[in-house]
């Protein structure tokens, strides 16, 4: 059984929009999923991107159960970012890539969540762009040693939000779409 993004709740500050046929038929609409991959939470992020301009379309964290074995987490992500994807139909993704943690449990889980997310991507046949965390932050804010505080304040200013996406996951997976976009040559 495959969840749907109604599954999961709505966020502060955040709206869920659909994209129409039209604009997909005729190009005008690039619709980028951002992901930030981890065991415990993978943030998801979609972003539409028309005429110079951001909007948000929907964002969430996907949590797994700490009590769960390490495959019936994995297994939940992967269904739970289908669901997402079948809602939203992204046609690229943008995820940070995987750098060096001191903490090698923790890193093995991350990397284990953007294995899962990689094949739940090529399976729907939606081009992957990863991109290192100071490329994010300086596509999101201009510098990059700007902290996750001023990258979730861009990423309000720029998608026009109420408030600061939360959580962080969330956030970080909304700058990863964004960061697509301005990196990746148009669709």
């Amino acid at each position: 059984m495959k969840n749907t993004v109604s599954d999961f709740a709505l966020l502060p500050g955040s709206q869920s929009y659909r994209l129409n046929d039209e604009g997909v038929s005729r190009g005008k609409i690039r619709r980028v999923l951002g992901i930030d991959p981890g065991l415990a939470n993978t943030g998801f992020g979609v972003v539409d991107f028309c005429a110079g301009r951001y909007r948000m379309v929907s964002y969430g964290v996907i949590s797994t159960n700490s009590a769960a074995s390490r495959q019936e987490r994995l297994l939940s992500i992967y269904n739970r970012l289908c669901a997402v994807i079948d809602e939203f139909k992204p046609a690229e993704a943008g995820m940070e890539t995987l750098y060096f943690a001191r903490n090698v449990t923790s890193a093995m889980g991350v990397a284990e969540a953007r294995g899962v997310v990689t094949l739940c991507l090529a399976q729907y046949c939606i081009p992957l762009g990863e991109y290192t965390p100071n490329q994010i932050k300086q596509a999101v804010t201009g510098t990059a040693s700007a902290d996750k505080q001023l990258v979730e304040k861009y990423v309000q200013i720029l998608l026009g939000l109420e408030v600061p996406p939360k959580p962080d996951h969330a956030a970080d997976a909304l700058a990863g779409a964004i960061t697509h976009l301005h990196f990746s040559p148009s669709a």
